[in-house]
């Protein structure tokens, strides 16, 4: 299996994300072709998608971005398609974005994940994740 940093619009990308994101969150649909090419042009962002032979079986997405109390990266929508779990999919991208991060310079990475995805957060924990003490708080419009 390869990963790449997606920097252009392929071939088979938009029907990836229409199959994979559904088994990320019903909650949200997958993305539009503007939306798509949006997120691969934005300069704060690192595509990552995992496949072989033309076939994606994963994406996860680094956001990259300064404040003022320096560089931050979250690694954010990891997704695996249900034929290749169990497979060291999902370790590979969280490795791969995690090796990008610390190329950048970050100090750390931060992700959330349900915890109603247990595999995904047992993959986090064995890779070195460590759960925060804070909150989350979200502002719906």
């Amino acid at each position: 299996m390869t990963i790449t940093e997606v920097n252009r619009m392929e071939p088979g990308l938009l029907a990836a994300f229409e199959r994979l994101m559904p088994q990320l969150s019903a909650n949200h649909p997958p993305p539009t072709a503007e939306a798509l090419g949006a997120l691969i042009q934005s300069p704060s962002r690192l595509l990552l998608a995992i496949g072989e032979q033309d076939e994606i079986l994963g994406t996860a997405t680094l956001s990259v971005f300064r404040i003022p109390s320096g560089l931050r990266c979250r690694i954010e929508d990891v997704v695996v398609d249900q034929s290749a779990r169990g497979q060291g999919v999902g370790a590979a991208l969280t490795r791969k974005a995690l090796l990008l991060a610390r190329e950048m310079g970050a100090p750390g990475v931060d992700l959330t994940s349900n915890p109603q995805r247990k595999a995904a957060n047992r993959l986090y924990q064995r890779l070195g994740f460590e759960p925060r003490e804070t909150n989350l708080y979200r502002y719906q419009f």
